[in-house]
């Protein structure tokens, strides 16, 4: 197949380009490398040394014998987003350009305006440009598990059948979103259904938990293909920050009390969940969800599991509760399905000893690229007591 993959220099579009093109697909990326300079502005670095694009692409060409095509254009570009489909006529185009930080879109105003636009328009032009130039392909969007928030009922794939004065229908799953980002997934995804029942095209939203892992297969072949390893504050997981601060002898720092549960995948999961989905389309006209996610931890269970896996390395790993710098439930009910990639075939790669410990080793590896001041939060989703609240603050000016 030909698969166009808009964000393909990310974290999980890099590895979901180098699975496709293993398993044979004409691979092409489109991406403006807007990550990097995210980076640069906000000071931060991953933890692994990443290649130019230019490098990793030549080193994938040396050990796979596949070359991938690369535009480098952002998909707010709408003539350089229909060039590029044009170009490549996909039968499936794989989206995962987008800003993906909560925390970035609560930096300030900026910030949440800039993950408006590149997600939100982003998404737009794709299935503008789809309507236009490729109206057979199949869309595979990166949704996120954040979209359903932590509801008191079990978690359903997209819709949920309900009754109501007598009457019955299947509806979207009720969202309860947690940022700005959030936000921007669910109307990526209202967008995606409108346009699967009006022009009749096809997509699969995958929402998607909390990824983790360094390596895949493909990753592996060779240095200058290694993924990142984000551990910092903005873009970083709780999972990467506590092995990196495990490396260091840091306490763990489990933000309130820790029982914030989410879904988690391996990253090797990731890209076989996009693999599984764009070689199984759906007819036209239909919108499809699927939870992609393989187990579910609390943020404390976390850090209890790499603590017991750092004692067994011969490391002094303690746990410490700090201050939330969200606005979350810290203790809840959380149970979802994930029946549909299972169906598919998918043999989930599951969160163990083994994992943490290699995961803890690669922090070691390049322990002297950890910059510390990075790992502690520095974005609050409450305004600073300073500001006063919205009441106090409107008393004072009648007053």
């Amino acid at each position: 197949m030909r698969v166009l993959i808009i964000g393909g220099d990310g974290y999980c579009g890099w590895a979901s380009a180098l699975h496709l093109s293993a398993r044979g697909h004409d691979i092409a990326i489109l991406d403006s490398l807007a990550r990097r300079r995210w980076d640069s502005e906000l000071g931060l670095s991953t933890l692994t040394p990443i290649r130019s694009m230019p490098e990793r692409l030549r080193a994938w060409e040396h050990v796979s014998g596949r070359a991938i095509r690369f535009f480098e254009a952002d998909a707010t570009d709408y003539v350089a987003l229909c060039d590029a489909i044009i170009a490549t006529q996909p039968d499936a185009i794989v989206n995962f350009g987008q800003q993906r930080s909560a925390p970035y879109s609560m930096i300030d105003r900026d910030h949440a305006a800039r993950t408006m636009i590149n997600n939100t328009l982003g998404n737009l032009n794709v299935l503008w440009a789809m309507r236009e130039h490729a109206p057979d392909a199949h869309l595979v969007k990166l949704g996120t598990m954040g979209e359903y928030g932590t509801p008191n009922i079990e978690i359903e794939e997209g819709f949920i059948t309900i009754e109501h004065k007598g009457r019955r229908d299947t509806l979207p799953f009720p969202k309860q979103i947690g940022s700005f980002y959030h936000l921007t997934k669910v109307a990526d995804s209202d967008q995606i259904y409108f346009a699967c029942r009006v022009w009749g095209l096809c997509a699969t939203d995958l929402n998607q938990g909390v990824v983790y892992g360094l390596h895949t297969e493909e990753t592996a072949l060779d240095p200058e293909l290694i993924n990142r390893f984000d551990y910092d504050g903005i873009f970083g997981s709780a999972l990467n920050r506590f092995c990196v601060q495990a490396a260091l002898d840091h306490p763990l720092t489990v933000y309130g009390r820790g029982g914030q549960t989410r879904a988690f995948l391996n990253i090797t999961d990731t890209a076989r969940c996009v693999g599984l989905a764009v070689e199984s389309p759906p007819q036209p006209g239909t919108f499809r969800v699927f939870n992609q996610f393989t187990q579910t931890f609390s943020v404390l269970s976390l850090a209890r599991l790499v603590q017991r896996v750092g004692a067994k390395l011969g490391l002094v790993v303690q746990i410490e509760h700090v201050e939330n710098p969200r606005v979350e439930r810290e203790a809840h009910f959380y149970s979802s399905l994930n029946n549909n990639l299972i169906s598919l075939g998918l043999e989930p790669v599951l969160l163990g000893d083994e994992i943490v410990a290699a995961m803890i080793s690669s922090a070691q590896t390049y322990r002297a690229r950890i910059d510390r001041d990075q790992i502690m939060p520095t974005v609050r989703w409450k305004r600073e007591a300073v500001h006063g609240t919205v009441e106090a603050n409107a008393q004072e000016r009648a007053g």
